[in-house]
C-alpha cells in the first residue's frame, strides 16, 4: 500500500554542533498543543564522524516514539562540517581552484584572493585569468566573451591538474540577456570533462570581490561537500527513511541536499540561525510581533532580533568567515561572556565571567562537588528547589549582600545587551533559551515578558525541523517606462517564482523582504532587492547529492594538485603585517609609507612599491602638484573594480596641458579618494611624491567644495580637466565657466562613460599648494589610525573617542559631542547625493563588563544628524519643535562631525547607520582655510546645505597636526 503525502507529516530535526548533536521529531500539525508537536529528542557527543551521531539520534528518537519510517516527510540537517574545513585550513578537504574573471581591462589591480590571509591562498588558489567579457550597469557590454581566449586558459587549469573552476563577471547577478558566465561555463565542461564549474551569480549577488570570494571557498569545498551529504543520507536511508533530506542555510531556510552539494558556502553560519528560529517556534501563539531571543550557554550569551516575518535580523551586507569577506549578510548577533559556567569572583567589588568553566560545569562547580563558584551555583544558592547538583553544597557559602549583587550583576549584564539590540524604546518580549537559562531572572529592563520555554535546550534541532524555503532576487531594473512600484512588484514576482523553483509550495510563498535602492549618478535606474519565502512542497522529487560527478570527487581531495607537502594537514592561521603598534615608527629616509587599508595599495606595498609622502611645506615654488580621484556610483564601485582609469586620466590631461606633475595630493582625506593621492604618486604608476594634504581636509559631496575654491585666486581652479571610464573612452574638458559647471558637466557624462570615471585635476603650483592645502592630513590620519590601534591592544576602546581627540590637538580642538545608540535612520536620493538624517538617543555605550548601564546626564535625550553623503551637523532634538534652533547646535559644518562604532573605535560612514548601533560622535575643528573667511563659511558651511537659518559657531580652536616627517626625521 503506497503512502500519501498527507500522512507523511512528521519533520525530524537535528544539529550536527561541535560539542553535540541534538534531534527532535515532530508534529507540525499539533504545534499549537502543550508539547509544541515535540514528540521526541534525543541528544549525544558529536564525534569525528557525524554520520555515527544523525544514525544514533535517529534511532533513539524513532525507537522511543514507535513512529513508523513512512511517516516522516522531511529530515533537515544543520552542520558545521564546512565551514570548520575552512576555519582550520584542512587541505584533504578543501580543493584547489581556477578563477576566470570576465573583466575586460578593470579589476587587473586587485586580482582573485589578494585580501585573503596568505595560507588561505596559498592553499586554494591554483590558477587565475583575467579575460574580456563583463557588463556595465545598464546591461550594456563591457566587451563581450573570447571562446578561444577561455579554452586557452582552460589548456592552464589542465595542466595544473585543477578540476575547480569559479567563472565571475562584472555585473552577472543582472545578466540575463548576454548570460556570459553560463556560456564561458559551457566552454570549460567541453575543455575539461568532469570538472566543477561554479558560476559567482548563482552563489552570492552584487559586490565584485565577495561574490568571487564566496565562489572561490564554494568551489573548493564542494567535494569534500557532497562527500559529506552523501554520508548524511546514509543513515536516513538505511533506516527506511524515503522522504526529503535538507540542509539548513544562513538565513533560517533550507537547501535541499541536490542544491546543497552545488552551494555549501550558504549553509556556513546556520547554528544561531537555528536557535532562533526554534526559540520562536515554541512561543507561537503567545507572540504575533518581534522579539529577542537570548541563548544562554555555558560560557557566553547569545542576542539576537527575530522579526515579525519570523526570520532573524540580519547585520550587513557583508560579513567574515575566517579572514574571508563575503556578501552575505550575517546574523545580528551580539555575544557577552555570561553563562551557566561563568566564574563569580567577590574582591572589592563583584563580577561574573567573561571566563568560565564551560563543559566542566559538572566537575568543577561547587554544587557538583567541585571548588570554582559558577553563575549556577549561585543560581541555585537563591533558589534551591533547582534541580542542579546538591544545594546542600552551596549551603552558607555567601551572605544575603553578596548574593544580591551577584543577581544584579548578571540582571545588569543581560539588560544592557537587550538595550543594546533593541530597535525602539520600546520594551520588547524576551525568550530565553539554553542550557544556562537558569541563571536569568524572571524580569528584566527593556524587556515587556520575559518567556523561558520548555524544551529550549534543543531550540537549534527545532528550528532545523521548521526550516522554509527561501529565494533572493537581486536586479537593478530600468525606471523609465515603469515606475518603482510596477518594478518592484515585477521583481517581488520573479522571487516567488524562484522561491517555488527551489521546491516551495507555490500556495504558501510569501514576500518577506522589499528593498529599494537608487543609484545614485544613474539616471533612471533602481536597484530591487526582493526575499520570498515558503513551505517545501512535499509532493516533489527530492534529489539526494549524487551527482555525475560522483564517480570521481576529488577522492584525493587536497592531493590532486600542488598539495603534496599539505596532504591531510591543517593550516595554521597567521596575521598578515604582524607588528608592534605600541613600539611602531614609521621610517621617514625616502623609503615607504606603511599607510592605507585599500587592497590596491596594500598589494602595491608587499609587490615592493615606493611611496614616497612630502610635507607640503618643503615644496618648492616651482613644483607643479597635480590632483586625481573617482567620480561616480558606489554601487558601480563595488562591482566594477578599477582598472587604469585615474592614470590615463591623468596622461590625458598632461597631453593637453603639455606638461606634467612633480607632485600628487588627494582632492579629500576621507573615503577611497583619500588613498588616490598615494596611489598615483606611487612608483609604479606615476612615481612622483605625495604631499601631506588635501584639498577639504574631510570629505565633502562636490568638487566646488575645496580651499582652492574658497581662495578664489583664479575664476575657475578645476579646469582643464580630464575624465577617463578605463574602456577607452576619455572625455577633456580643457575650459569652463566655473568650478560648480565643471561638477554639473562631468557628473551629466557618467551615465554615459559606465557610471563611473577616474579624473585628473591640472597640476598647480608648489606656491598656491603652500596656501590653500590643508596640512598634514595624512599625519593626522595616520595618527588616529595608531590612536585607535593601540586601544584596541590595551583594552582602552571605552576611551578610544578621548583618545582620537588628544590626536587631533586636544579638548580646545575638539570634544566628545554625544554617545548613545542609533534609533532612526532615513535616507533619500537627489541629485546623485544621498541626503538623511540619523537620530542618535543617549545611552551607556561602555563595554558589557561594566555593570552599571546608567547614563550621564550630558548625553540625556536625542540629537540628530543630517548629513549629505557626509555629516552636516549634530543638533539637539526637542519633541515640542520640528525646527531646530542655534541653541540647539552641538556642531555644524565647516566643523567635522564624526560617528565611530563604541565597540571598536571604527569609523562608521553615513552608509553604514542602522538601528541599535552604538556610537560615540566627535566634533573636531576645522581648519582655518575654512573658517578664517566669509566665503570659507559660505562654501562649506550650513548654507551649502541648506541649513541657512543656522550660523557657524566655531566648536574650539584649530590646531594644525603636526607632521610625522617633522617628528620622527632622526636626521
Amino acid at each position: 500500500m503506497s503512502t500519501t503525502i498527507a500522512s507523511r507529516r512528521l519533520r525530524i530535526g537535528i544539529d550536527v554542533g561541535g560539542t553535540n548533536t541534538d534531534g527532535v521529531l515532530l508534529d507540525p500539525l499539533l504545534s499549537s498543543g502543550p508539547d509544541r508537536g515535540i514528540i521526541a529528542w534525543h541528544k549525544e557527543p558529536t564525534t569525528a564522524k557525524p554520520s555515527v551521531g544523525i544514525s544514533n539520534t535517529l534511532t533513539t528518537m524513532l525507537s522511543s516514539s514507535s513512529i513508523r519510517p513512512h511517516e516522516v516527510a522531511s529530515v533537515t540537517i544543520g552542520t558545521t562540517q564546512f565551514v570548520n574545513a575552512v576555519v582550520e585550513r584542512d587541505a584533504a578537504r578543501l580543493s584547489r581552484v581556477a578563477v576566470i574573471r570576465l573583466c575586460g581591462p578593470f579589476s587587473k589591480h586587485n586580482l582573485p584572493c589578494a585580501d585573503w590571509p596568505d595560507d588561505m591562498r596559498e592553499l586554494i588558489l591554483g590558477h587565475h585569468a583575467l579575460v574580456h567579457g563583463g557588463l556595465e550597469i545598464d546591461g550594456r557590454l563591457i566587451s563581450d566573451i573570447d571562446p578561444d581566449e577561455i579554452k586557452t586558459q582552460c589548456s592552464i587549469i589542465r595542466q595544473k591538474g585543477i578540476n575547480s573552476v569559479v567563472v565571475v563577471g562584472i555585473f552577472s547577478p543582472i545578466d540575463t540577456v548576454e548570460r556570459q558566465e553560463e556560456r564561458a561555463a559551457d566552454v570549460i565542461k567541453a575543455e575539461i570533462p568532469g570538472c566543477d564549474v561554479v558560476c559567482s551569480k548563482e552563489v552570492a549577488n552584487l559586490g565584485f570581490l565577495e561574490r568571487e570570494n564566496a565562489a572561490i571557498l564554494n568551489a573548493s569545498i564542494l567535494p569534500f561537500a557532497r562527500k559529506t551529504l552523501r554520508s548524511f543520507h546514509e543513515p536516513v536511508k538505511r533506516l527506511g527513511l524515503d522522504c526529503a533530506v535538507f540542509i539548513t542555510q544562513n538565513d533560517g531556510t533550507v537547501l535541499s541536499g541536490e542544491l546543497a552539494a552545488r552551494l555549501p558556502i550558504r549553509t556556513f553560519s546556520s547554528g544561531p540561525t537555528n536557535s532562533m528560529r526554534g526559540a520562536a517556534f515554541l512561543v507561537q501563539g503567545d507572540l504575533d510581533e518581534a522579539m529577542m531571543v537570548v541563548d544562554i550557554g555555558g560560557t557566553t550569551s547569545d542576542v539576537g532580533i527575530l522579526l515579525e516575518n519570523g526570520f532573524p535580523r540580519q547585520q550587513a551586507a557583508y560579513s567574515d568567515f575566517s579572514g574571508v569577506r563575503m556578501n552575505f549578510s550575517c546574523l545580528d548577533i551580539k555575544s557577552i561572556g555570561l553563562g551557566g559556567g561563568s566564574i563569580v569572583r567577590i574582591d572589592s567589588s563583584v563580577s561574573v565571567g567573561p571566563d568560565s568553566v564551560g563543559y566542566k560545569l559538572p566537575e568543577e562547580a561547587v554544587v557538583f562537588g567541585g571548588n570554582v563558584l559558577t553563575a549556577t551555583d549561585c543560581t541555585v544558592l537563591a533558589n534551591p528547589e533547582l534541580k542542579i547538583g546538591d544545594p546542600v553544597l552551596m549551603k552558607d557559602a555567601l551572605d544575603e549582600d553578596q548574593l544580591t549583587n551577584i543577581s544584579l550583576t548578571i540582571k545588569h549584564k543581560l539588560e544592557k545587551v537587550i538595550d543594546t539590540m533593541k530597535t525602539s524604546p520600546k520594551d520588547i518580549p524576551v525568550i530565553l533559551v539554553g542550557g544556562g537559562a537558569v541563571i536569568a531572572p524572571d524580569e528584566l529592563k527593556g524587556a515587556s515578558k520575559v518567556i523561558k520555554p520548555q524544551w529550549s535546550q534543543v531550540a537549534n534541532a527545532i528550528g532545523a525541523a521548521i526550516a522554509r524555503v527561501s529565494a533572493v532576487v537581486d536586479r537593478v531594473q530600468s525606471t523609465v517606462s515603469k515606475s518603482d512600484n510596477e518594478c518592484l512588484d515585477e521583481v517581488s514576482r520573479a522571487a516567488v517564482e524562484k522561491t517555488v523553483e527551489a521546491g516551495a509550495l507555490r500556495s504558501t510563498v510569501k514576500v518577506v523582504e522589499k528593498e529599494v535602492f537608487p543609484l545614485q549618478y544613474i539616471e533612471n535606474k533602481t536597484r530591487f532587492v526582493v526575499r520570498a519565502t515558503g513551505d517545501f512542497d512535499f509532493s516533489k522529487d527530492v534529489v539526494a547529492p549524487e551527482s555525475q560527478a560522483e564517480h570521481r570527487d576529488h577522492q584525493n581531495v587536497g592531493h590532486d594538485q600542488k598539495n603534496t607537502n599539505d596532504t591531510g594537514r591543517k593550516h595554521n592561521t597567521r596575521l598578515d603585517e604582524d607588528f608592534d603598534i605600541l613600539s611602531y615608527r614609521p621610517d621617514v629616509r625616502n623609503r615607504t609609507c606603511p599607510y592605507g587599508l585599500m587592497i590596491r595599495l596594500r598589494t602595491q606595498l608587499r609587490n615592493g612599491a615606493m611611496i614616497r609622502v612630502v610635507n607640503p611645506e618643503d615644496l618648492p615654488d616651482d613644483a607643479r602638484v597635480g590632483c586625481g580621484g573617482g567620480v561616480g556610483s558606489p554601487t558601480v564601485a563595488i562591482e566594477k573594480l578599477a582598472g587604469d582609469e585615474l592614470l590615463e586620466a591623468q596622461q590625458e590631461l598632461y597631453k593637453m596641458c603639455n606638461t606634467s606633475a612633480t607632485h600628487m595630493i588627494s582632492v579629500e582625506v576621507g573615503g577611497a579618494n583619500g588613498l588616490s593621492g598615494l596611489l598615483l604618486g606611487s612608483s609604479d604608476q606615476m612615481d612622483i611624491p605625495t604631499v601631506d594634504g588635501d584639498w577639504m581636509g574631510r570629505a565633502y559631496p562636490t568638487k566646488w567644495q575645496t580651499t582652492p575654491v574658497v581662495f578664489k585666486e583664479r575664476d575657475t581652479i578645476w579646469s582643464p580637466i580630464a575624465v577617463s571610464d578605463g574602456n577607452g573612452n576619455v572625455l577633456v574638458m580643457p575650459k569652463a565657466s566655473s568650478d560648480e559647471a565643471v561638477e554639473r558637466i562631468i557628473r551629466s557624462a557618467l551615465s554615459e562613460m559606465g557610471s563611473q570615471v577616474g579624473a585628473a585635476d591640472a597640476p598647480v603650483t608648489g606656491e598656491e599648494t603652500k596656501r590653500w592645502a590643508i596640512e598634514h592630513t595624512l599625519s593626522q590620519s595616520w595618527r588616529i589610525g595608531r590612536a585607535v590601534a593601540r586601544a584596541r591592544k590595551e583594552n582602552r576602546i571605552d576611551n578610544v573617542a578621548e583618545t582620537i581627540i588628544e590626536e587631533c590637538g586636544g579638548r580646545g580642538a575638539g570634544t566628545v559631542l554625544w554617545k548613545g545608540k542609533i534609533i532612526g535612520v532615513e535616507r533619500t536620493l537627489r541629485n546623485g547625493h544621498v541626503y538623511g538624517e540619523c537620530l542618535i538617543e543617549g545611552a551607556d555605550v561602555r563595554d558589557e563588563h561594566v555593570a552599571s548601564g546608567d547614563i550621564s546626564e550630558q548625553f540625556r535625550g536625542v540629537v540628530k544628524i543630517p548629513f549629505k553623503n557626509e555629516n552636516i551637523a549634530a543638533l539637539r532634538v526637542h519633541p515640542d519643535r520640528k525646527e531646530e534652533l542655534q541653541e540647539d547646535i552641538l556642531a555644524i559644518v565647516p566643523d567635522l562631525v564624526c560617528v565611530i562604532d563604541a565597540q571598536n573605535g571604527e569609523a562608521v560612514g553615513t552608509p553604514e547607520y542602522r538601528y541599535g548601533l552604538l556610537v560615540v560622535v566627535l566634533g573636531i575643528s576645522a581648519s582655518d582655510r575654512w573658517t578664517g573667511t566669509k566665503r570659507g563659511i559660505k562654501i562649506g558651511g550650513p548654507e551649502a546645505f541648506g541649513l541657512g537659518h543656522l550660523k557657524f559657531e566655531p566648536l574650539g580652536k584649530y590646531f594644525k597636526p603636526r607632521s610625522v616627517i617633522d617628528e620622527f626625521d632622526k636626521r
